[in-house]
């Protein structure tokens, strides 16, 4: 019987695509891969999500590195504006009020930067859950078994109980690797459909 549902928020709760993004602005493949892997890609990425380094020396860090390959104007686009893509994906929402309403429980597991959290604490949405772990704040990052054992132990939950949404494959598989059940999210209907196939009727 699942008591308590875990989830991604890039990409789950928040719209995160940063191949469209980067296709949006250059258009070009290539160049494309090049700033991906500067940025999104990068180094500096991963330490920011696992908290581990500033925004401000990040930021920089790409910016120099992006210098010595002639592309620091499309990865300054990218620093001043990807945080557009962070919509709230309100289809989400509307599940995570009716599963809440049903009397589950609601988590999250996210690999995301400090800054980005706290701007992500003050959506209205945010009130919906009852804990969760933040990268940037246990400096470790998913797929990494620790950070799913750390949301466990930390919010007391059953592996048996719980259902992890996440739209990264790699991540879903982890948490089931675990015990935990894991539903890769594709789009609102599959995921209505995953939560069905638990046994999870909702609407």
């Amino acid at each position: 019987m699942y008591k308590n549902i875990i989830f991604d928020f890039g990409g789950v709760v928040v719209d995160f695509n940063p191949r469209n993004f980067l296709m949006d602005r250059f258009m070009n493949k290539h160049a494309e891969e090049i700033v991906y892997d500067l940025t999104f890609g990068s180094q500096e990425w991963l330490d920011l999500d696992r908290g581990t380094v500033t925004r401000a020396v990040a930021n920089r860090t790409m910016l120099e590195n992006a210098a010595h390959v002639n592309r620091e104007f499309e990865v300054k686009t990218v620093i001043e504006e990807w945080t557009t893509m962070l919509r709230t994906k309100k289809s989400t929402v509307r599940v995570m009020k009716e599963l809440k309403a049903a009397g589950y429980r609601l988590y999250y597991l996210t690999n995301m930067a400090t800054d980005i959290m706290d701007e992500l604490r003050q959506r209205e949405w945010f009130a919906l859950f009852d804990g969760g772990v933040a990268s940037c704040d246990v400096h470790l990052c998913k797929p990494e078994p620790e950070i799913y054992t750390t949301l466990m132990q930390q919010c007391k939950l059953a592996y048996d109980e719980s259902i992890f949404v996440d739209d990264n494959k790699i991540n879903a598989q982890a948490a089931y690797n675990l015990g935990i059940t894991g539903i890769l999210y594709k789009n609102p209907k599959s995921f209505q459909r995953a939560l069905g196939a638990c046994g999870i009727q909702l609407g």
